[in-house]
């Protein structure tokens, strides 16, 4: 940490911007995968091809993020909590950007859909889980960025309920393709969003993760801290960087 009081200051200024920084990225991935949902259900390929151009807005917030956090470190040499969040706001910066990918995607087969003018098969389960996704990644990263332990856990608890609609919505599927032939294309891209939604899901578990590591010093991906012990809460210099979820 800086010395000085001018210093240290500074650094909080900084620290501050970068919150911002991860919010306001947080509330764009967020509209992302509204919107493209919308565009979806509603048919409306006017706001899918708004979601694909806007992805280039997240691209820039995520290197942004990145450099000042990269500057940081290296510049103030921060220790413990501080040094955590920093960390973690590289991995939180990058995990928001794959979120606005996938959002993409979901857009893009919106715009198949549209474009062979099928019938889509209902699947009223798909807006739940836009819905329960969108809370996840919310709730994800107020707990990183207010250092919520509690919170943290609960957005990885509350995945196993949009993991579990994923595969509700594939069997419904699977039903309506072997029952009715015309229903195949349609089908699959559905089967495409819904795949799409459970990564995003998969993100924000992994920044609450991110904040349980922030808040508390623990690893909880993969039960880390239980298979390292105490040793796991005593790590402030060394971070630990086990796998995160494939998205």
């Amino acid at each position: 940490m800086p010395n000085s009081a001018g210093g240290y200051r500074h650094f909080h200024d900084e620290l501050a911007v970068l919150k911002q920084r991860l919010l306001d990225m947080s509330e764009r991935a967020e509209t992302l995968v509204d919107l493209s949902v919308e565009a979806l259900m509603e048919r409306d390929r006017e706001k899918a091809q708004t979601v694909i151009d806007a992805d280039r807005e997240l691209d820039r917030l995520e290197v942004e993020a990145e450099n000042l956090a990269i500057s940081l470190l290296a510049l103030q040499q921060p220790m413990a909590r501080d040094l955590r969040f920093l960390i973690g706001a590289i991995k939180v910066s990058s995990d928001l950007e794959r979120v606005g990918d996938h959002a993409v995607n979901i857009a893009q087969s919106a715009v198949r859909i549209i474009e062979s003018r099928a019938a889509m098969p209902p699947l009223p389960a798909l807006a739940d889980m836009a819905r329960r996704a969108r809370a996840m990644l919310s709730d994800a990263l107020d707990a990183f960025i207010r250092g919520d332990g509690a919170l943290g856990r609960a957005v990885g608890k509350a995945d196993d309920q949009v993991d579990a609609l994923h595969e509700g919505i594939f069997r419904t599927l699977l039903t309506y393709m072997m029952t009715d032939a015309r229903t195949i294309a349609p089908s699959l891209e559905l089967l495409l969003v819904s795949r799409n939604l459970e990564r995003v899901g998969d993100l924000a578990t992994n920044i609450g993760e991110d904040a349980v590591y922030l808040a508390e010093g623990k690893q909880i991906r993969h039960r880390w801290d239980e298979e390292h012990g105490d040793n796991a809460t005593n790590a402030t210099t060394v971070v630990p960087t086990p796998s995160r979820r494939e998205a």
